[in-house]
């Protein structure tokens, strides 16, 4: 029997380019759970780098790790203000 060492999965070390990124932002939304939606852009953010997100947010970095975490529950602009920041863009359609 093996003993390799195991370690936490992280879909940081996945997200390495834009396309990934947006990709992965869809998916989360289309799932259409909130936590989920925050969580995921929380991932993108520190995939792109927090101190920067944080700059261009006007927010902390200690506020964007709260606010974007699974526990946390941002107002919408936060949220809007993280999408602008990440280059993202939200999409409506019928």
């Amino acid at each position: 029997m093996s003993t390799g060492k195991l370690r936490k999965w992280d879909v940081v070390e996945h997200l390495k380019t834009d396309e990934d990124m947006a990709l992965y932002f869809e998916a989360c939304l289309e799932e259409g759970d909130p936590a989920l939606i925050t969580a995921a852009l929380g991932d993108i953010a520190r995939a792109k780098g927090m101190s920067q997100v944080a700059r261009d947010t006007g927010i902390s970095r200690e506020g964007l790790y709260k606010a974007l975490s699974g526990e946390g529950n941002p107002e919408f602009a936060t949220v809007l203000k993280v999408v602008k920041a990440l280059g993202l863009k939200l999409h409506v359609t019928v």
